[in-house]
């Protein structure tokens, strides 16, 4: 207190030194949210315009149930008329929608590492701006720990959102209105897939930028392995948890939205022979569980290796 008065003017204000004020957690989070004001409006607004439409479609809903509902010709037992039914034209606009929001939700992964890797990373260590920042009393481990915690903490929030307002607005799942379960892009876009794949973007593309530190390769590398990690768990997924298999005489009749794995027919004397393996819909959530722990663990295990890559390279 003996020191402030010392140093401070009668009638004014005491001041702290500017590197203070700008170097605290708060300081570096305003920093990078005016660096990248566009890509956050840019996301703000889809996300948005994807809850706006989620709000929509479930609106919509009773009116699409009631498009494949059961019918009778005549009217008959209660049931409406055929030609009733087959007027509505809400359940294809509802089936539309719901499907293309899954795939936006599907493959949110994409845009994610690719400005992860260009933007956020690679053209800072480009044009020498992150160089900078690291003069001014800002460590680059503490620059990128703050690069990654803020988009990770509001992709994790709104892709979150946009599930929770998916599995409302799909109702009770019907599959011939929103998909069955396994199809991929219901599948990651009605769980918390969804938000490992993002996150698993982001970490994908930290690390391309600092390892290329150019903002065309990075953004490039960042998606090329992002399409590897999409494809290589799309194609596996089956083999997350183990199958049920079914062996009989003749046909089998599988549970309604079953996902099948095999299906052989043999008939070596002449009686044919049913096996099958596949999915039920039970399996929904530890087939979510198991690709969402991978995702995590990839995403964490890369968000590592950037940080030893950026310790390394500094003198």
């Amino acid at each position: 207190m003996t020191a402030l008065s010392a140093t401070t003017e009668p009638g004014t204000r005491p001041t702290a030194p500017p590197a203070a004020r700008h170097t605290g957690p708060g300081g570096l989070f305003r920093a990078l949210s005016r660096t990248h004001r566009t890509a956050l409006l840019l996301s703000g607004l889809a996300l948005t315009a994807v809850a706006a439409a989620l709000v929509w479609l479930h609106s919509l809903g009773d009116e699409a149930r009631a498009g494949v509902s059961a019918c009778a010709t005549p009217p008959a037992d209660g049931l409406p008329s055929c030609a009733a039914v087959d007027a509505i034209t809400a359940d294809e606009i509802y089936s539309t929608g719901l499907s293309v929001i899954a795939t936006v939700l599907s493959w949110a992964l994409f845009p994610v590492a690719a400005w992860a890797g260009g933007t956020l990373i690679g053209r800072e260590l480009e044009q020498g701006t992150a160089q900078l920042a690291w003069t001014q009393s800002v460590g680059p481990l503490r620059w990128l720990a703050a690069k990654l915690a803020l988009p990770a903490a509001l992709l994790t929030a709104g892709t979150s959102g946009l599930v929770l307002l998916n599995l409302w607005a799909r109702g009770d799942g019907d599959p011939d209105l929103a998909g069955d379960w396994y199809e991929a892009d219901v599948f990651v876009s009605t769980g918390p897939t969804a938000v490992a794949y993002v996150l698993a973007g982001l970490a994908l593309g930290a690390l391309a930028g600092l390892v290329w530190r150019r903002a065309l390769p990075a953004a490039g590398v960042a998606l090329g392995a992002s399409l590897l990690l999409h494809s290589f768990l799309e194609r596996h997924r089956e083999d997350l948890w183990p199958t049920i298999t079914r062996i009989a005489p003749n046909s089998i009749e599988l549970p309604r939205s079953a996902y099948q794995v095999s299906w052989n027919t043999p008939a070596p004397n002449g009686a044919q022979t049913t096996h099958t393996t596949f999915h039920p819909q039970s399996h929904f959530w530890p087939l979510q569980y198991v690709e969402t722990g991978l995702l995590l663990a990839l995403a964490a295990a890369a968000t590592a290796t950037a940080f030893v890559v950026l310790a390394r390279r500094l003198p």
